[in-house]
């Protein structure tokens, strides 16, 4: 293992609560009435690009004119007043970096959300120039694009490649790549993403081990 790849949402940065009740509110203003935890469990692991065709399929009609673009500077204004970080991330990314092993971060977000999360919780500095959202590649996740160019950028092989998920559409994503994945999943025992082909972990405090025992694995 050269490479680590953390998602953001879920993973790093506590952000699906804040987007979730933002997105649910407007939703439910457009008339498809919607709850913070039912936002959350339709639209887990989506960008707001792919979930425009699934709210107008359940509106049956089309979305305003620049309604993703409205919608993301509403997220960035709120994420950057609220947005908390996952308890342990610093200490993961920290970590990983004193194993030796370069980490990228490659989310579905934008770079103007990304740099909200990470700016408010004082990481932009750390962050900057590792980031790489969907807006830099064809396709999103589930699509294995984002992971690719972040294997890329490093001039690391997909195969030697560890990605940290916490939805459906990353480890999806990140098996498509060809790369190994660790399903985070804090509140429940990771049935649904070690199906998908993730090996499931509960905290991120576990994190150093598992890397450690990735790279042992790989010597």
């Amino acid at each position: 293992m050269r490479l680590v790849i953390f998602d953001c949402d879920g993973v790093l940065v506590d952000s699906e609560p804040v987007a979730n009740r933002v997105v649910a509110a407007e939703l439910t203003r457009l008339g498809w009435p919607m709850t913070t935890e039912a936002c959350q469990i339709r639209f887990l692991g989506l960008n707001l690009t792919r979930m425009v065709p699934l709210i107008e399929t359940e509106l049956r009609r089309p979305l305003p004119l620049n309604w993703e673009l409205h919608m993301e500077g509403r997220l960035v204004t709120v994420l950057s007043e609220e947005v908390e970080l996952i308890p342990g991330a610093a200490s993961a990314l920290a970590e990983t970096t004193r194993l030796g092993l370069p980490w990228r971060i490659a989310s579905n977000s934008s770079h103007a959300e990304l740099r909200a999360k990470f700016g408010r919780n004082g990481l932009g500095d750390l962050v900057a120039g590792r980031l790489h959202s969907h807006h830099d590649v064809p396709r999103g996740k589930p699509a294995p694009d984002l992971f690719l160019a972040a294997a890329a950028a490093e001039g690391v092989a997909p195969v030697c490649c560890l990605v940290i998920e916490d939805s459906v559409p990353g480890v999806r994503a990140a098996v498509a790549a060809g790369m190994t994945c660790l399903g985070f999943c804090p509140n429940d025992d990771g049935a649904h993403l070690l199906a998908e082909g993730a090996l499931p972990f509960h905290s991120l405090h576990e994190l150093p081990a598992l890397l450690r025992a990735a790279m042992e694995g790989t010597q």
